[in-house]
């Protein structure tokens, strides 16, 4: 079992674009095999960051579904131009 924390910086103005775009991440994730559950947090104040926290089976699992067709169906980062920078992925295994 691993959590996969995802760290989004997002342009000021553009959140409900982007949280749009999390939730139907989010659903998708529903059915895809590997997946166990999904949480999005979001930092009061200041600039907009959210917080993904995914649970997984595994690593392998979290890393298909990103490279995955669904994925990138549901994520235009690049062309709504909502990200004030790349986004940052931290893996946490269990022990």
């Amino acid at each position: 079992m691993v959590t996969i924390g995802m760290n989004y910086t997002v342009l000021e103005g553009k959140e409900e674009i982007f949280e749009a775009a999390c939730a139907r991440v989010v659903e998708t994730m529903q059915g895809i095999e590997g997946h166990d559950e999904s949480h999005i947090y979001a930092r009061l104040g200041k600039e907009p960051v959210y917080l993904i926290v995914s649970r997984w089976q595994t690593e392998e699992a979290f890393r298909a579904f990103i490279a995955s067709d669904a994925f990138k169906k549901v994520t235009n980062w690049g062309k709504e131009n909502i990200l004030a920078g790349r986004p940052s992925h931290t893996t946490y295994r269990e022990g």
